[in-house]
């Protein structure tokens, strides 16, 4: 074979897909907003929401100023943190590298929301659905630039392959010194600044203009608890003095449906399993009504609510079968709902056998120990469904509030806490014994007191991260701090149940739900972009 023969089949072996990357020259961006307006176009944004936009930050004190501008999308991450999170692969990666979306297969769920740690995806308010850039990859597929770099009147944006070395992109990377948005992330983003400045990198660096007051506008009502505004709320994290000028706010991604999903949950996971434990331990007999008839029906009739709240939730909530048919495994809303079904599932097993043991369908002996093995098996279930939480909060990667390994066992604590408040009235009514009472307020005041130990832990413990400082000052001191210390009081009451009994049922499931709600919201309201 000679030399020009192999020559073909050299370029075919040596053949690779593009790797698209952009590199956003913020030295050149004269904060035109014409990529802006490009993309709305090209892509059919609505108002109020963007595919991108140019944010705005003055660096110095007067008259030493300069205004310094960066180019804020999505970062088209080698390891997607959206992709990962999605249940229905509605957000998913092409062989190219882009990050892509599939609007007609989208929940509307925000989980993938939750896990940008960009601030880049959003819910379009026209057809629900999330969406972001792309790339404008049908441009790209049929050989076209970008609408944004195609307006760009001073070539500041530039796309191209980062897998061909003779490429803009890849020898600006290669050679130049260049930034990327939150690294500690692990994300691998495929954009790159080219001389940003850190206070426009960091959403943490510049501070808020006092009053709310903007270059160009107001952002929105200062008295909206779920708004999220660039920059820091006290102060700045640069050397330099700086202050946000143009920013584009947002809403966080979940609201008060989650925050009650979380305790809605928490008690049909903690009525079984309580009862169940205390059942093993001989202080609540399996014979007993507590425990044949409240318990399992207190799981099932709290988690049929937290399904509800789960669907209502959803932007789209008749497309939420796709879960179940379209599921993506590494989601771990798709894991929790599959743990949600088989915890379903043994509890309503469990209350099966309990009616036909009440009923004499089934001889006394085989009644308990049936309901002995299937009260094993739902406890697996509800433990699995009272944490699953804690990972599914992990994975919002955006989110380092909820990046604590204490969160599975604290979660377990709070369900056993309002498992046990939402049994202790029955068991009075019932007339049940002494001792299975005297149980269930025993487990609920010590159930109680870890929960408050775990707080007191999160709480003075120092935060890893400037984010997680934040949005644990939002609870301690910030918008949050209403729900936050009157939970923390109402629980603490729960302590004295073993002197105080069925009174204090009431003061700890309020206070752990004021709990969840300011956990769940502080944990969003730090900005990201």
């Amino acid at each position: 074979m000679t030399i020009a023969e192999e020559r073909p089949a050299r370029a075919v072996s040596d053949f690779r897909l593009p790797r698209w990357v952009k590199v956003l020259d913020q030295t050149k961006c004269i904060g035109c907003h014409a990529c802006t307006t490009a993309c709305k176009s090209e892509n059919a944004v609505p108002l109020g929401v963007t595919r991108t936009y140019v944010k705005s930050v003055e660096v110095g004190r007067f008259p030493q100023v300069r205004r310094n501008f960066q180019v804020t999308r999505c970062n088209q991450c080698t390891d997607a943190p959206c992709v990962a999170a999605c249940p229905t692969q509605a957000m998913y990666k092409r062989p190219d590298g882009i990050v892509d979306f599939d609007k007609s297969i989208c929940i509307g769920c925000k989980a993938c929301i939750a896990a940008c740690p960009y601030d880049a995806i959003f819910i379009n308010p026209e057809d629900h659905s999330a969406e972001k850039c792309n790339f404008c990859a049908h441009r790209l597929d049929v050989g076209l630039e970008p609408a944004c770099v195609s307006v760009c009147p001073t070539e500041a944006i530039l796309v191209g392959d980062m897998n061909d070395p003779a490429s803009a992109v890849s020898r600006i990377v290669q050679r130049e010194p260049v930034s990327v948005r939150r690294p500690e992330k692990e994300t691998r983003p495929g954009l790159f600044y080219k001389g940003a400045h850190q206070a426009t990198l960091d959403p943490l660096a510049a501070r808020r203009p006092d009053g709310g007051l903007y270059a160009w506008a107001t952002q929105g009502d200062p008295r909206d608890r779920q708004l999220v505004r660039s920059g820091h709320p006290a102060h700045h994290n640069s050397s330099a003095a700086a202050l946000v000028s143009y920013d584009v706010p947002h809403h966080a991604p979940w609201g008060w449906r989650v925050s009650l999903y979380t305790w809605t949950k928490g008690i049909a996971a903690g009525a079984l399993a309580v009862a169940v434990v205390l059942g093993y331990l001989g202080r609540l007999g399996f014979a007993s009504s507590t425990m044949r008839y409240v318990a399992p029906s207190l799981a099932l009739g709290f988690l049929a609510v937290t399904g509800v709240l789960l669907i209502w939730d959803l932007k789209h909530p008749m497309r939420f079968y796709l879960i179940f048919t379209r599921h993506h495994w590494r989601s771990w809303l798709v894991r929790g709902s599959f743990v949600i079904g088989f915890y379903g599932a043994t509890a309503t097993v469990f209350l099966v056998l309990s009616v036909l043991g009440g009923t004499g369908a089934l001889a006394p002996g085989t009644a308990d120990r049936a309901e002995q093995i299937t009260g094993g098996l739902a406890l697996a279930g509800a433990l699995g469904t009272a944490c699953y939480t804690a990972f599914l909060f992990a994975q919002a990667k955006a989110r380092d509030l909820w990046q604590s390994p204490l969160l599975p066992p604290h979660l377990a604590a709070q369900g056993a806490l309002v498992g046990a408040a939402a049994l202790l009235p029955f068991a009075v009514g019932l007339s049940a014994p002494h001792v299975a009472v005297h149980a269930l307020e025993v487990t609920m005041a010590i159930a109680a007191a870890v929960h408050l130990l775990f707080v007191a832990g999160e709480m003075t413990l120092t935060h890893p991260t400037a984010h997680a400082h934040l949005a644990a000052a939002e609870m301690l001191r910030g918008r949050y701090a209403g729900f936050f210390w009157p939970g923390l009081v109402l629980v603490a009451l729960g302590v004295a149940a073993p002197w105080i009994g069925v009174v204090a049922v009431p003061f700890a499931l309020v206070g752990l739900l004021a709990h969840e709600h300011a956990y769940v919201q502080a944990g969003q309201c730090v900005p990201l972009a």
